[in-house]
C-alpha cells in the first residue's frame, strides 16, 4: 500500500490576477505547472510551481491566507 502526500502550491485566478490561491496537490509540481486546478476556496486557478505562502500580502483569505 502506498500513501500519497499532499502539498499546497500557489495558483493564480485569471479573474483576480494578483490574488494567490492555495491548491492542494497529490502529484508532483512538474505534472501540474500551468494547468488549471481547483483551489481550496473553489476558484479555478492556474497552478505554478511555487509553494503556497498563506502569509503573503496577496494570499486569498478564503484559502487560509
Amino acid at each position: 500500500m502506498t500513501s500519497a502526500t499532499s502539498t499546497h502550491l500557489a495558483g493564480t485566478c485569471r479573474a483576480t490576477g494578483s490574488t494567490q490561491h492555495a491548491v492542494e496537490t497529490h502529484r508532483p509540481a512538474e505534472e501540474l505547472d500551468g494547468a488549471p486546478e481547483l483551489a481550496v476556496c473553489g476558484a479555478v486557478v492556474r497552478v505554478g510551481s511555487a509553494a503556497w505562502d498563506g502569509g503573503a500580502d496577496d494570499a486569498c483569505p478564503a484559502c487560509g491566507g
